[in-house]
């Protein structure tokens, strides 16, 4: 099988809802093999009457104030409010206050002949500047690196009396809201993306026994709330989830705000530098082939990658069973390992006729006995001498 593609050999979970398809597009082309098992479904913004109430109330009442969390919530609001004929009186709103851009909002800020909705983009982090005026019916803007930053910026730049509008990425942010009530402040959230279970939880758990039987290489986040949800929903294998995450499963996250519910339990976080899904697979292309296992079996190079070996550069496509095997006797080349202590890299209900079974599937994948020994009434080692 060829090996041509960067990825080739690789299992790449994507817990996304909203852009798993461009994203699982860009992974196969690069030869992975992807397994989606979204965490969470947006619920589609013109059908969520909250957010209509609350969008009529600021038309009605404007904000002083707007902190925009992500360039595709703001649009996707304004989207939902023309529908909802409430367009051009939240545009308006949104226009005479001052904007603040915080996370991925691809630039809001005035600029010169326009207002601070003009400047969105599609992603990316903010790159306004403070602007006086923002240009014909803009209000001034400013752009923010996190919930800290937006707080300071904004109780620097005086709340008291203010009407805030704090749009709400998935999740609430009791602690910016609380501190801006004790300045003085009047909040209003608009949460523009609100999050519900997936109708069929099945894939996330069976994600789970992947990673933790370290059948995936990688586990791509898009966002904070996807993270959350996946740590709930592991339940009582939590612990053996983040122990494979902060060793033999890459967590690759799209962003700092991703990546920060794993960042705090001590996840090392593979992310690009700007939050691009091309910039997301160019780190998953240059990290997974890096933390490959490779060792030197009955004279031959063995690579180990999530549902493949490569032995000498040629890819052998393994099934579950005997790549648990494998890597279960890579973990300590040469050493021999018996029939129970196989037992438990395999999947649960196994028994040891079906160890025997992976062993001799694992042979014939590799390319012969040799690769394998069988140490008579101890049990398997790799041949590693």
């Amino acid at each position: 099988m060829s090996t041509s593609e960067p990825l080739s050999g690789f299992t790449v979970a994507i817990v996304a809802d909203r852009c798993r398809d461009e994203l699982a597009g860009m992974l196969e082309r690069r030869g992975a093999r992807v397994v989606l098992a979204p965490t969470l479904r947006v619920v589609p913004l013109a059908e969520d009457p909250d957010l209509r109430a609350v969008t009529g109330a600021l038309v009605d009442n404007p904000p002083d104030i707007v902190v925009a969390g992500t360039g595709v919530g703001l649009r996707g609001w304004l989207q939902a409010a023309r529908q909802w004929g409430l367009g051009d009186g939240l545009r308006t709103a949104i226009d005479s206050a001052y904007l603040l851009a915080t996370g991925p909002t691809g630039g809001l800020c005035g600029g010169s002949g326009g207002t601070a909705t003009d400047g969105l983009a599609t992603d990316g982090l903010a790159t306004g500047h403070a602007a006086s005026g923002g240009g014909s019916g803009g209000a001034a803007s400013d752009s923010a690196t996190g919930p800290g930053d937006v707080l300071e910026r904004l109780l620097r730049h005086g709340v008291a009396g203010a009407r805030v509008a704090v749009q709400v990425h998935g999740e609430p942010q009791p602690e910016l809201c609380a501190a801006l009530v004790g300045a003085g402040a009047e909040v209003i959230e608009v949460a523009v993306h609100r999050w519900v279970p997936p109708a069929d939880p099945t894939p996330l758990r069976r994600l789970v026994d992947l990673a933790v039987s370290r059948l995936v290489d990688a586990i791509a986040f898009t966002s904070a709330p996807a993270v959350g949800a996946l740590l709930r929903l592991a339940g009582p294998d939590i612990d053996s989830l983040l122990a494979a995450l902060r060793a033999d499963v890459a967590a690759a996250c799209l962003g700092a705000v991703s990546a920060t519910p794993l960042v705090h339990r001590g996840v090392p976080v593979v992310a690009p530098a700007r939050p691009r899904l091309a910039g997301l697979v160019a780190a998953l292309v240059e990290e997974l082939p890096e933390r490959a296992p490779t060792i030197l079996v009955a004279g031959r190079e063995v690579v180990l990658r999530g549902h493949a070996a490569l032995v000498d550069g040629k890819l052998r496509p393994l099934a579950p069973a005997p790549m648990a095997v494998l890597r279960a006797l890579a973990a300590t080349p040469g050493r021999v390992l018996s029939r129970a202590a196989l037992l438990t890299s395999l999947p649960r209900g196994a028994d040891e006729h079906a160890v025997e079974m992976a062993v001799a599937r694992l042979r014939a994948a590799l390319g012969g006995s040799a690769f394998v020994q069988t140490v008579v009434k101890r049990g398997y080692r790799l041949r590693v001498d």
